[in-house]
Order: structure tokens, then C-alpha cells, then sequence
């Protein structure tokens, strides 16, 4: 069972915070949201897989640019719905383009 949502960990809340950052078409991976909360890519996976119903999860990526495992064909209608770009063959994110920085995060 899922705790309510005032009863979120500090990093859970933390996590969905720095997601709900990110607008529309564009995206960040698991570890762009680690560095900036303070934890690594698994933590923000498994705060994504507990609570990321929440917010736009769809806007948080492996590195590659692979949609999240199991949501794929949702997060990719999402993708398109929102213009975000999308690597030739349109299953994969192009990061280059659409990766969004963090508050704090260096200009890459």
C-alpha cells in the first residue's frame, strides 16, 4: 500500500519535486534527477515506480533516452502529444535536443 501523499519520504517528495520542473517536450533521466536531489538513478527509479503516477512521469528517461520499462508505448504517445523530439526511427528521446537542465545543473 502506497503512504498518502502528505506522507511522502523526504526524498520521494524531493524527487517528484524536481520532476514536476521539467515542462512539456522536454525530459531528464534517472540520474540528472539523482544528482539534483542527492541520491542515485535506482533511488529515483523506485521513488518513479512508487509515486510517479503524481507527476509527469513520463518525462524521466534512461540515459540511452528509452522511455520508462513497461510504459514505453504510453510515454511515447506522450512524447508526441507534447512535441518532444524524438531520435530517427521515433522510439527513443533525442537527448541532445530535449534533455531538460536542472536548477543548478552545469549548461552541457
Amino acid at each position: 500500500m502506497l503512504a498518502p501523499v502528505d506522507e511522502l519520504p523526504d526524498l520521494a517528495g524531493a524527487v517528484l519535486d524536481a520532476v514536476d520542473l521539467v515542462p512539456p517536450g522536454r525530459v531528464v533521466t534517472y540520474g540528472d534527477v539523482g544528482a539534483f536531489v542527492g541520491c542515485g538513478p535506482r533511488q529515483v527509479g523506485r521513488v518513479m515506480a512508487l509515486w510517479g503516477g503524481a507527476v509527469a512521469w513520463w518525462r524521466v528517461l534512461r540515459a540511452d533516452g528509452s522511455p520508462p520499462p513497461g510504459h514505453e508505448q504510453e510515454a511515447l504517445r506522450r512524447y508526441r502529444a507534447e512535441g518532444t523530439p524524438l531520435r530517427a526511427g521515433g522510439g527513443r528521446v533525442d537527448l541532445a535536443t530535449a534533455r531538460w537542465p536542472l536548477p543548478g545543473d552545469p549548461p552541457s
